[in-house]
């Protein structure tokens, strides 16, 4: 095995893992044995079980901010750009479930400040997410009569709660739940008076 595979080895058996029977329950034992490595090999990555868990949260919210950077940066009709940002954070969300699951279940069993890391990094999306429909409602778009961060929130709860329903082998292609539940949230968020 190449060494520089060992951390995706190592990461994909701690996803699969923490996903199946939860991260307190999951030994780094366990872990070495599904990626076929050794200790020695896992804590030249990974410090400890808690350096595996947050490089799992790292790696989703890092791909999410830049795949947001660069829709935002492309620029376009608020409406466009918001609506390639939600399909695009169900679609990456569809494709890491398993990161997703273990994101939302096992947040807490971080350490503080890699808690509270996660958090700065969450509320940083959240907050160019919600420029965007600030945006929109300054333009006239969207509806005023409810707060954005009850918006935002409406539209990742959603999000959150793919894991519980979605399955990659059933019949919803995940484009199309990726529109779909886009559609949702825009007609939602919409003014019925404004003339898109």
């Amino acid at each position: 095995m190449k060494d520089s595979h060992v951390a995706d080895d190592v990461t994909r058996a701690a996803v699969d893992l923490f996903a199946r029977q939860g991260y307190a329950n999951t030994s780094v034992q366990q872990i070495v044995e599904a990626a076929g490595v050794t200790k020695g090999a896992m804590y030249h990555y990974f410090e400890s079980k808690d350096d595996l868990l947050f490089g799992i949260y790292e790696k989703l919210l890092t791909l999410q901010k830049a795949h947001l950077d660069e829709i935002i940066a492309r620029g376009g009709a608020v409406d466009d750009v918001l609506r390639a940002v939600c399909v695009d954070v169900l679609e990456t969300s569809i494709d890491h479930m398993g990161e997703g699951a273990v994101f939302f279940r096992s947040l807490n069993m971080l350490s503080a400040p890699r808690q509270q890391e996660v958090t700065r990094r969450r509320r940083a999306y959240h907050d160019e997410f919600a420029e965007l429909i600030s945006r929109g409602q300054r333009e006239g778009l969207y509806r005023t009569d409810i707060p954005v961060a009850m918006l935002v929130a409406h539209f990742f709860s959603d999000v959150h709660y793919l894991s519980h329903w979605y399955s990659p082998e059933g019949p919803e292609d995940k484009t199309l739940v990726a529109e779909q539940l886009t559609d949702l949230f825009l007609s939602s968020l919409r003014r019925t008076d404004a003339t898109a």
